[in-house]
């Protein structure tokens, strides 16, 4: 599966953006989802997962509340809806599939990635 993140962008602190992950293949709702994000000199770190039917979902500490994962089968996408976006939400945003039932945090269980999308924050 090929997957194409978007929709990011400069955004005041306060504000929200909503990335999306399109994936190419027909076999996209088989696949558990997972955004990621590197931020500059830092390690990549799990932000949200989306099991396959989307019923199940797990988002890091640090964006409950705040970002929403959802997904859309028939149109092969996955959404990370990102409200009261503060600075420290500044990386680069990956999506991730993963073949696996699950909503795994750790990347290593993710199969395939996309190519990145930044987002930037300003206080």
């Amino acid at each position: 599966v090929q997957l194409q993140a978007s929709g990011g962008g400069l955004v005041q602190a306060g504000g929200s953006l909503r990335l999306s992950c399109a994936a190419s293949g027909r076999t996209f709702s088989r696949y558990s989802m997972g955004w990621f994000r590197q931020a500059p000199g830092k390690e990549r770190e799990f932000v949200s997962a989306i099991n396959w039917s989307g019923g199940t979902t797990n988002h890091a500490e640090s964006v409950k509340g705040r970002f929403t994962i959802s997904r859309d089968n028939a149109k092969n996408t996955v959404y990370l809806q990102m409200n009261g976006l503060i600075p420290e939400d500044t990386a680069v945003y990956y999506c991730a599939a993963d073949i696996q039932e699950s909503v795994s945090s750790w990347s290593r269980d993710y199969d395939y990635w996309g190519q990145g999308t930044l987002v930037t924050v300003s206080s």
